[in-house]
Parts: structure tokens; sequence; C-alpha cells
């Protein structure tokens, strides 16, 4: 007779399969979408398999070259604006997270304020445009340049480090930013690790601050330019080199290989940051 524990493990496995299989099927919906031909879109026969293997969704997108062009300018916004980030996530979480810090209190309470409340859009509209930098990436990475709460959370974890090791470098004659570089931070890998990826993630999904700051169409990011081709698909575009509407690529196909491209890389990189992850945030948000 079966035991009544395996049959509850039996039901949980099950359960989550169907839950796994249930947030997976969009995602290869959408890429079998994105690998099938024109006749297979046209009659509905895509599922979560390609039918009719063929690139030309993805052929369309390169050779029109702004999609490209839009990954480019998100790369660099990204690269850079998760660089400044942790620069000043963990300039500003390490003094802070000591107690003998002159004005220690005063200023957590100036940053908890800004959880709690902002100035609005129209008033950093206004002090973007009055500091000369509409159209450029400074208008994006300057009112970025900390979130809160990762703030905390780095905050917490330097809290929890025991003080032993900084007395000992200190007593050695290891200054504050020795300790800090040779000593702390190889120690917050896996919180550096995973509040690089919130801060990525965030980087690489930029839309709506991008739409009211960002004017040049060269400069704009791959979420806002692959909006504005979903918004307006030029037909023309999927005739391919023969010109023949029948085998014409559907607006679904390329609209597919463009949700692909805009989120394979961060598929791609968080496989490696996954180990930090659940670490990083759990030794991070929980202090002793």
């Amino acid at each position: 007779m079966v035991k009544k524990g395996y049959l509850y493990q039996a039901a949980i496995y099950l359960f989550l399969a169907a839950f796994s299989f249930s947030t997976l099927f969009p995602f290869l919906n959408v890429m079998a979408v994105s690998l099938s031909s024109a006749e297979a879109i046209r009659a509905g026969n895509v599922s979560i398999w390609p039918q009719q293997f063929t690139w030309d969704a993805y052929r369309n997108l390169i050779d029109d070259g702004q999609l490209i062009v839009a990954m480019k300018n998100t790369v660099v916004m990204t690269v850079v604006g998760t660089a400044l980030n942790m620069l000043v996530t963990i300039m500003a979480a390490y003094p802070l997270s000591k107690t003998d810090l002159r004005g220690r209190g005063p200023v957590l309470a100036m940053i908890i304020f800004t959880m709690l409340f902002g100035g609005g859009l129209i008033p950093q509209f206004l002090l973007i445009k009055s500091l000369g930098l509409m159209d450029t990436y400074w208008a994006l990475w300057l009112p970025g340049l900390l979130s809160t709460y990762n703030l905390f959370v780095m905050k917490t974890f330097f809290e929890g480090l025991p003080g032993e090791l900084e007395e000992s470098a200190a007593i050695d004659g290891a200054k504050d930013w020795m300790i800090l570089v040779r000593i702390v931070l190889p120690l917050a890998l896996p919180v550096i690790a995973a509040l690089t990826l919130f801060y990525a993630v965030g980087w690489w999904n930029a839309y709506y601050n991008v739409l009211i700051f960002i004017k040049s169409s060269t400069k704009m990011s791959l979420m806002v330019k692959l909006y504005q081709m979903i918004d307006n698909l030029d037909p023309t575009l999927l005739l391919g080199d023969s010109g023949n509407e029948n085998n014409a690529l559907p607006p679904e196909g390329v609209r597919a290989g463009a949700a692909m491209l805009a989120s394979l890389p961060i598929l791609l990189i968080y496989p490696f940051l996954q180990k930090y992850f659940v670490k990083g945030v759990l030794m991070g948000s929980v202090k002793g």
C-alpha cells in the first residue's frame, strides 16, 4: 500500500510541474511563433514547437537595423547605469552601516523619507531640463543613481559582518578604503551579484523615463523601440525580397522575434547569477 507521504509529495510535484508549465508556455509559444513560417502562423498551427522552421522574423528585424541600434543603446545604458548604481550603493551603505558615524540618524531619516514621498514627474522634468540634460542618458542615470531598498539591503549585510575583521585590519595599518576593497567587498559578492541583477534588469526594461527624456530616435532604448515597432509595424518590411504578399511574414512573427531579442540577454545572464540571487538577498535582509 502506498504511504500517504508519497502521495502527498507526488501531488506537490504534479502541482509544481503544472504551475511551471503554465508560466513557461507563453515563452515557448512566442519563441515558436518567431521561428515558424508565415503559412503556419496564419493557419494557427503553432503551439510550443516551431512549424516549418525559419529565421525570417529575425532576418527582417536585423535587416531593418533599428532594433540592433536600440539594443546597443540599451547595453550602454544598462552597463553604465548598473556600474554607477553599484558604486553609489556601496559607497553610501558602507559608512551608514557604522553606528559611530556622525549625522547617521538624520541621513537615514532623509533616505527613508524618499521611500514615502517623491517630488513627482513635473518637478523632475523641469529639473532635468534646467540642468541641460534632456536627450542625454544622464537624464536617466542621475535621478536613478540609488535605490533606497537596495541601499538598505547592502547596509544590513555590512552591519552583519564581524567587527573583528575590520578592527584587525585597522590595527595592521589598513585604511578604510583598503578594508572596504580587500576585506568587505569579497565577502559581499553574493549581495553584490543580487543587487547588480536587480539594477541591470531595471535598466534593461527602462521605458517610461526614456520615453519622456530621450527624444532622438538614435538614442531610444530597446523597449521603446520594441513598442514603436509593435504599434506601428510597416507591412512593407515583411514582404521579403520577392515582394509577394502571400509569402509575407505576419506581424505576429516579427513581434514575437522582437520580444525574444529583448528577453534573451537577461535570460542568458540570469543562470550565471542565480546561485548568488537567493543567498545574496537573504544575507542582506536578515541581520545576525
